[in-house]
């Protein structure tokens, strides 16, 4: 049996409920998504994480347009498989890198979980990529942890800082960070004591380790084995150090896979690597869209709805850009204006020649060349919805705008008052009768905004 075999299983299983037919009814989803549901807490899922799981899928199964290519139970599996990616936090969570180096990763967790093995790993992770990895040993209380260590780091090449057994591991890792920083070490990884039950002096010891080196990443290792238990354990490490991520360990051995699926929703916190063998290799970035297939075990079915998905998105845009084809003047329209425009030669001398315009209305739409360059950044940074319907773009929106386009949100608010006297404009000149008295025919000059 492989990681997660028999879930898989269960789900196919459960898959084969939803009948074949046009659209779902309530009912047919009903079915299908106990069988999900007892597969779930089957796999050892946390309780609350199935509750939730199983409203929001039922709830997109009822609500959801069936893509045209799909059948109904092909429906439900693309909706499981997006509703697993978004379970186990969306995308990748990578490990945050100092802006000053070096970077530290305290590695905490109960004893057995492969704590002291993972900080190698992570290690050797890290300086396959050109890093230069230390590594710390604050377990002074297991015997042998510290020679553990040693040999983690001789196999790897990778040093390690060791002050014996006698003292205080906040000591320990207070002199390794600054030994690091002496030496030139980019990465600090700090191994520090389990114990076999959380009990109050091995969490305080922690928090005075966190205290002495403020560690830019806490990672805690947890045994996927433990299922259930992971996730109580992944809590109160969580409520009591505020970790950073998760390392999830024997994702090779049967795990019902339930703690990979519930860490997230849980504590909040991402996993961001697991461990899946022996070997010091044997560690690899968690990519929750990996995972989720390799849980639903339908490669096929996966890329068959992928292509689906792309012929709807194909559709649904161009849908879209007939609806803005029809409403008037867009910020895209406004952006090609004055690409238009700066072929054409500057803008002012442009505007001055037309009878009837008046210099006042033109004290905003002087371009140069950069603001120019900003204005299609700014715009180019905006949602298709946005450029549309410029109307809803609150100060969030500003804000994410900005920093797509590496502008300010004055900039963007300006760019939006621009955009607003422009459309008044192009209102007068889309009055026939004011034109014609201004000189222009119908059929005469096409402006070139």
């Amino acid at each position: 049996m492989g990681m997660f075999e028999s879930l898989s299983d269960k789900l196919n299983n459960a898959f084969k409920k939803f009948r074949n037919k046009g659209k779902l009814t309530p009912e047919d989803v009903k079915v299908g998504m106990r069988e999900i549901k007892l597969a779930l807490l089957e796999a050892d899922v946390n309780f609350k994480v199935v509750k939730s799981f199983v409203n929001t899928v039922s709830e997109r199964a009822v609500g959801e347009e069936v893509l045209e290519s799909l059948l109904p139970a092909q429906q439900i599996v693309k909706i499981v498989n997006e509703e697993l990616i978004n379970l186990m936090g969306g995308t990748q969570s990578k490990l945050t890198i100092a802006s000053a180096p070096p970077t530290i990763v305290m590695m905490v967790g109960l004893q057995g979980a492969g704590k002291t093995t993972h900080a190698g790993k992570l290690a050797g992770l890290y300086k396959k990529q050109g890093k230069h990895p230390l590594l710390v040993a604050c377990d002074i209380y297991r015997p042998a942890a510290i020679k553990q260590l040693q040999i983690v780091g001789e196999k790897l090449d990778i040093p390690v800082f060791t002050m014996g057994d006698k003292v205080s591991p906040v000591t320990i890792a207070k002199e390794g960070v600054a030994y690091a920083k002496q030496k030139g070490y980019d990465m600090v990884f700090i191994d520090t004591a389990g114990r076999l039950h959380i009990d109050e002096a091995l969490m305080n010891e922690l928090k005075s380790i966190k205290a002495e080196v403020k560690p830019t990443e806490i990672l805690l290792t947890v045994d996927a084995m433990i299922g259930q238990d992971a996730v109580n354990v992944a809590e109160t490490f969580n409520e009591l150090l505020d970790i950073t991520g998760v390392v999830l360990t024997k994702l090779d051995g049967d795990t019902r896979g339930g703690a990979a699926l519930s860490i997230k929703h849980v504590t909040g916190k991402p996993i961001k690597f697991i461990g899946t063998g022996e070997k010091l290799d044997t560690i690899e970035p968690f990519h929750p869209e990996r995972m989720a297939s390799r849980i639903l075990g339908m490669g096929d079915v996966l890329s068959l709805i992928e292509k689906a998905q792309e012929a709807y998105d194909e559709k649904k845009s161009a849908e879209l850009e007939q609806k803005i084809r029809q409403q008037k003047f867009t910020l895209d329209d406004f952006l090609e204006q004055f690409q238009q425009l700066r072929n054409m030669g500057g803008v002012e001398q442009m505007l001055s020649m037309m009878p009837g315009m008046n210099a006042g209305a033109l004290k905003d739409v002087k371009v140069d060349e950069k603001a120019m360059a900003h204005m299609e950044a700014i715009i180019r940074s905006m949602t298709m919805e946005e450029r549309v319907s410029p109307e809803i773009i609150n100060s969030s929106r500003k804000i994410r705008i900005a920093k797509g386009s590496g502008t300010s949100v004055e900039e963007v608010n300006k760019l939006l008052r621009q955009f607003e006297q422009m459309k008044k404009m192009m209102k007068q000149f889309s009055d026939p009768k004011k034109l014609k008295k201004m000189g222009f025919g119908r059929r005469g000059m096409k402006m070139p905004f």
